[in-house]
Parts: structure tokens; C-alpha cells; sequence
């Protein structure tokens, strides 16, 4: 038996608490309908002369309910709540990120933002950007090449005739690069959009965004004034998503298995072969704009690591790493310790999905040369899981020999769950596809229309 749902706005409106209590009201309800009623629609039940609710709740019957101040980590690290200035230069917001381990910062226009003050103008933010510290050391190293005599090769093989010149020492030899400003990167698309939100907005609001806009992190501000407070991370939504399990309409999307769904990513892996450089894989990266490269195995194309954007920083760290990236060979590169647990941050639920997502260093996150996979027959929620197990954002679909055969974001997955956008040429998720037909409605170019 399905609930009505109507019923089930009115259990999500009365019951307190997060996702858990509201799906248990909800299984309590279906489990135990009242015995004194005398029709199928005060038991909760469907009831075919009912009429259909409105589209609009059907949309945001549940996630609506979830209020984004339930999400584990939502108070992030202060640390990790980093502002820098369009007039900034490169090369001191990249040693700022560095130095005080943070993978990327908002962006503010003027000369002296103050996340603290109210903004009473059109704009409720001042916020014109968000800006990673991996794009920015791969647009670097792009123009390191433009603007330095000779190959790279080259110039590396001269330098280790005296001794490893690191990636900040070449940094402040090239003012052409390292004094550029922050605002100039936006002309390369380096800049990921900003859509804060309040604690008391919904998981279906921020789901609205990251299907639509694609942010890389959706910070969260006081209802008082643009001040920062934490991020809702794409590893924190999956982490309350899964919660959902048992109640029908999430298992009834989630328990399918992988090959049903068109996932946008699927078949964009890319790769490289374990006897390429590290500058080969970097150099991927950056032309092909994706999350990661496969490093596989020349003989068997099995794989065997990934290089990370997120790994970039390793490049840094050791300049003689950095220095022979042309001549070492991307294998052994895979195998470096990713190093000890975080320190800066506390070791709970929260900071390890939300916080510890925005640590540029020394991450819970898998090894290089453990790549998190998945299989075409395994379902959406093992994906998920497998994600959310390992700290992960992406998989690596794999056949029997362990030959990739393709590769899903974090993201792929969420966008199952998020709304049909209004915009009749994007296609929307599977549970709102559903929750619209339960309640007699369905999308027809672009505009909600009643079934009859």
C-alpha cells in the first residue's frame, strides 16, 4: 500500500527532528495505520477518488522538510572559511590556501569585503565566486610553459645541474604569472558559481542548486548578515540521501542498478598509462577538465591508481618531485603515503563529510593507488555507500578484469534526486519523476500540467 501524500506532508510537518525521524514517522505510520478508521484515506492509504495534491507539494513533499541545519558538519573548521579579493594576487592566494590547508576560497568583489556587514542592496552577498587551489596551480603550471625559454624538459634538466627549484621559487620568478590578479582568472572559467543558503532552507533547495547551477560547495550564511558559518558539501548530501533508505520512494531509484541510468560522466574517463609522467597527468587534467585520471597498466589496461586534481598540492610539497615531473613516471607518483590523519579539524561524522572535504592536505580520502570502483551490475545506493565509505566524490566503473569503463561523480548521482528543472531541455530526477506521476502530474515542455 502506497501513503497518500497528503498524509505524508502532514506527518513531515508534524514530526521533529531530521530525516531519520521523519522516515521513521512515515514506515510507523504505513506500519500501523489507525485501526478505527473507516476508509483506505484516513489510514494514510492512496485512494483512487482522492484528488491529486498539488504539484508543488508533490515536488517537495519530503526533502522539503529536511532543513539544511540537520546536515552533520554544517559548522565547519573556521579554517576552512577562507575570503579572498578579485584585486588579490595568485601567488599569495595560493600560499594562503597552502599554508593554512584549505582547498579553495569565496570569492569577494572590492577592496575590503566584511563578511560581516548586511548588504542592503539588490545583492545579499558579496560573494562573486568560489575559486580551487588545484585549478589555480594547474593554470599556473599552463602558463609556466608560455612563458619560460625552452622546453620544460629542458629547463628541469638545467636545474638539476645545481639543485631543485620548487614550484614557489618559480612561481616568484615569473611575475607575469604571479602577480596576476584573482579577477583576471575568471576570463578562464576558473571561477565556480555561489549560491549561499540559510540553515533553516531545505536539502530540496540545495539540490535545486547543485543540479542546476553545479556549484562546487554551497555555503551557508546567518540569517543576520553574509557571514560564512560552513559549506553543504556534495559528500554531506549523500550522506543524509542515504538516510532515506527503506522508504519507498528513495529504494524505489536508488535499489536499481547502474546500467539503467544515463549517467552524464559515464563514459568521459579518461586515462593514461602507468609508464607516462606525472607531467603527462597533469597536463590531462587541465586539458580535459575532469576530476581525475585513470592510471592503467600498458599490458592489461587494468587499473591500477587515478591521479586527483585534489593531488595536486603533492607537487608542492617536494620540490624535487616537482622538479623531475617530466621524467618520473605517473606509477610511482601513485604511490606516495597520503600522510597522517587530520589534525586541524574534530575526527566526527561532520568534519569528515563536510569540513574535512575542504582540507587541501592529509584527507581521509582513498589512496592514489586505491581507486574507489564500482561495477555496472551494482545499484545507485552501493555506489553511494561505497562513496560515502570512502570520502570519495567519483568511482571508476570497472568490468571483471578491471578495465575501466567509465567514471561517476558524486554529482551524477545526487541529480537522480533532484527536481525536473522547469527548463523543458534538461531532463529531471527519477523520485520527482515519480513523486509527479503519484500525484497526477507530470512535466510537458517545461511547464507542470495535471494527468487526467
Amino acid at each position: 500500500m502506497q501513503m497518500d501524500l497528503r498524509k505524508v506532508e502532514e506527518i513531515v510537518n508534524d514530526s521533529k527532528g531530521g530525516i531519520i525521524e521523519k522516515k521513521e514517522a512515515i514506515v510507523s505510520t504505513l506500519s500501523n495505520p489507525n485501526p478505527n478508521s473507516d476508509t483506505d484515506s484516513d489510514a494514510g492509504v492512496s485512494n483512487p477518488t482522492t484528488p491529486p495534491v498539488d504539484a508543488a507539494s508533490a515536488l517537495q513533499l519530503f526533502l522539503d522538510h529536511i532543513p539544511i541545519s540537520s546536515i552533520p558538519g554544517i559548522h565547519n573548521s573556521p579554517s576552512t572559511v577562507l575570503v579572498v579579493r578579485t584585486q588579490e594576487c595568485v601567488k599569495d592566494v595560493i600560499k594562503m590556501l597552502y599554508e593554512k590547508n584549505v582547498s579553495g576560497a569565496l570569492v569577494a568583489d572590492g577592496l575590503e569585503p566584511d563578511p560581516t556587514t548586511t548588504f542592503t542592496t539588490s545583492f545579499s552577498h558579496p560573494y562573486v565566486g568560489f575559486i580551487s587551489f588545484s585549478n589555480m596551480v594547474l593554470w599556473t603550471l599552463q602558463e609556466f610553459k608560455k612563458h619560460h625559454f625552452g622546453s620544460e624538459k629542458d629547463n628541469a634538466k638545467r636545474t638539476k645541474k645545481t639543485k631543485p627549484q620548487g614550484f614557489f621559487s618559480l612561481l616568484n620568478q615569473t611575475p607575469i604569472v604571479s602577480e596576476t590578479k584573482i579577477g583576471e582568472l575568471a576570463a578562464s572559467f576558473m571561477w565556480d558559481p555561489v549560491f549561499p543558503v540559510k540553515r533553516d532552507q531545505t536539502l530540496f533547495h540545495v539540490l535545486l542548486l547543485l543540479s542546476k547551477h553545479r556549484p562546487s560547495v554551497v555555503p551557508v550564511t546567518q540569517h543576520s548578515n553574509s557571514k560564512v558559518v560552513g559549506f553543504v558539501t556534495e559528500n554531506s548530501v549523500n550522506h543524509v540521501l542515504l538516510q532515506s533508505s527503506g522508504l519507498e520512494w528513495f529504494d524505489s531509484i536508488a535499489d536499481k542498478p547502474l546500467s539503467d541510468f544515463r549517467f552524464d560522466h559515464n563514459d568521459q574517463v579518461v586515462s593514461i598509462y602507468n609508464d607516462q609522467t606525472i607531467a603527462d597527468a597533469v597536463h590531462v587534467l587541465w586539458k580535459k577538465k575532469v576530476c581525475a585520471v585513470a592510471v592503467v597498466k600498458r599490458q592489461t589496461e587494468k587499473l591500477i591508481g587515478c591521479v586527483r586534481v585534489s593531488d595536486i598540492h603533492r607537487l608542492l610539497g617536494d620540490d624535487r618531485i616537482f622538479t623531475d615531473r617530466e621524467d618520473t613516471r605517473v606509477e610511482q607518483f601513485i604511490h606516495i603515503d597520503t600522510g597522517p590523519a587530520l589534525d586541524d579539524i574534530d575526527h566526527d561524522l561532520g568534519a569528515l563529510i563536510s569540513a574535512g572535504t575542504l582540507v587541501l592536505k592529509d584527507k581521509f580520502g582513498p589512496r592514489m593507488d586505491s581507486p574507489v570502483t564500482n561495477m555496472e551490475k551494482d545499484t545507485l545506493k552501493e555506489a553511494m555507500k561505497n562513496l560515502a565509505e570512502k570520502k570519495s566524490d567519483f568511482s571508476f566503473l570497472v568490468d571483471e578484469c578491471g578495465r575501466v569503463k567509465g567514471v561517476l561523480t558524486l554529482r551524477d548521482m545526487l541529480v537522480e534526486f533532484a527536481p525536473p528543472c522547469m527548463d523543458s531541455r534538461i531532463d529531471g530526477g527519477g523520485f520527482f519523476d515519480m513523486a509527479l506521476k503519484e500525484s497526477g502530474c507530470t512535466i510537458k515542455d517545461g511547464t507542470m500540467v495535471q494527468l487526467k
